[in-house]
């Protein structure tokens, strides 16, 4: 089984809820699995080789939480290339804020992973609380089929 540090951004703690029952799944289905409330730079690296998986939601400017943001700062000032990181991104999000601010906390960490050359196990989910009250009715679902992607790695 895989070892996955889960880091999250939270503004009004919806993205946290998500991540603890991710972990809680994750940890029963047999992986090692960390959850990070308040992720550093150092804590980020030492997953550089295995597996991560980023929770967050979107401030109301489209921005990263502030939980996440220092984390955020650091990789994009230090700029660590990790081409044998594999990730995946859980985005929340409420369309009614506009398309350019939906989701855009996890799309900018999306797009920096990237840039480090890190590799998505899967597309991004974006969820939009204007159409799923209860997020957890579509992470389950996808982290479900991630950690089938990442098993199969």
């Amino acid at each position: 089984m895989a070892k996955i540090g889960v880091f999250v951004g939270s503004v009004f703690g919806g993205a946290e809820e998500v991540a603890e029952d991710v972990t809680r799944y994750l940890t029963e289905v047999g992986h090692q699995t960390q959850l990070f409330i308040e992720p550093t730079l150092e804590e980020f690296l030492a997953y550089q080789r295995d597996l991560i998986l980023v929770i967050t939601s979107t401030t109301g400017q489209g921005e990263i939480p502030d939980t996440l943001l220092p984390l955020y700062q650091a990789l994009n000032d230090t700029f660590p290339l990790m081409p044998q990181l594999r990730y995946g991104i859980i985005a929340l999000g409420d369309s009614s804020y506009g398309e350019d601010r939906f989701c855009g906390g996890g799309r900018q960490f999306d797009e920096l992973l990237q840039q480090l050359q890190a590799k998505p196990l899967a597309e991004r989910l974006d969820v939009d609380a204007c159409v799923h009250f209860d997020a957890l009715e579509v992470a389950m679902p996808w982290v479900v089929g991630w950690t089938k992607l990442a098993d199969a790695a």
